[in-house]
């Protein structure tokens, strides 16, 4: 292998270690959705429930909300009971989408646990 050839090996291995870094440092700034949100605090397996459900798209990474109050979530255990709420996530209504078919009755249990005491 001659100097050139070396040079180029070289100069690609420099941007392929660059583009990676890259990669690493927007995936952890935009907050890759298959990584666990470090606002929500919880049961492991609850979170990675509401993670990998779309629920952050309306309720939020925080559960601030995303589209009005009332998909605010940082309170609803003050404003209804854990049965209310696995019967809204079950069922939906009043604009989310019903869930009783994708999610198990145990899945939809652990949710209504933990938003519950969010008061």
């Amino acid at each position: 292998m001659n100097n050139r050839t070396r040079r180029m090996n070289k100069s690609a291995k420099s941007a392929i270690g660059l583009a990676a870094a890259g990669f690493i440092v927007l995936t952890a700034v935009a907050g890759c959705s298959g990584s666990s949100s470090k606002s929500l605090e919880g049961p492991a397996d609850t979170v990675a429930i509401f993670e990998k459900n779309n629920c952050i798209s309306c309720h939020g990474t925080a559960l601030q909300g995303r589209m009005g109050e009332a998909t605010n979530l940082q309170k609803v255990g003050a404003r209804m009971t854990k049965e209310q709420i696995a019967a809204q996530i079950r069922d939906g209504g009043g604009g989310m989408p019903a869930f009783g078919s994708r999610l198990s009755a145990d899945e939809i249990d652990k949710l209504a646990t933990w938003l519950a005491a969010k008061k």
